[in-house]
């Protein structure tokens, strides 16, 4: 079931940048520096091999907190903090249960899980259009292992 709220249409139009490669084949994505009880929340996300049909990838640095699929790489960071422009009246956009906040301003567009007791940031370049097709894949995971907030938590 997917659930809309504010400008669905735009947010999933809007997406982010691909990560850059290394030149070892592994995707640079910059791991973030939660605290221990969110790490472990994030080193127990269980993701797909597979997402959107692409293959996942080693990140570089070497991270339980990242994950990158397909070339160009879909993105995934675990524990990054709260958005600086996240509001309790920001507009979210809810797919299977997972309340996603799309960055404001113009491509590329990072969608974070929130309302979760961790965040999840993930970048979908626009060869994978529409976006919500991969956060679709991706909320079974994020709901099997990060819990929500208390309600009306962001």
């Amino acid at each position: 079931m997917v659930r809309r709220r504010g400008a669905l249409a735009v947010a999933l139009a809007m997406v982010a940048a691909p990560a850059a490669a290394c030149g070892d084949g592994a995707v640079r994505i910059g791991p973030p520096g939660p605290d221990a009880a969110t790490q472990r929340l994030c080193e127990g996300l269980r993701l797909p091999e597979k997402l959107h049909g692409q293959d996942r990838r080693d990140t570089s640095p070497e991270s339980a907190l990242t994950a990158a699929w397909g070339s160009p790489a879909i993105g995934l960071r675990c524990g990054v903090p709260r958005p600086a422009a996240l509001r309790p009246e920001s507009q979210l956009v809810t797919i299977n249960g997972v309340d996603w906040f799309p960055a404001p301003g113009e491509p590329p567009v990072t969608f974070t899980a929130v309302a979760r007791q961790a965040y999840v940031e993930v970048t979908v370049p626009p060869e994978y259009h529409p976006a919500g097709d991969v956060l679709i894949e991706l909320a079974p995971a994020i709901q099997a292992t990060i819990p929500q907030k208390p309600e009306g938590q962001i």
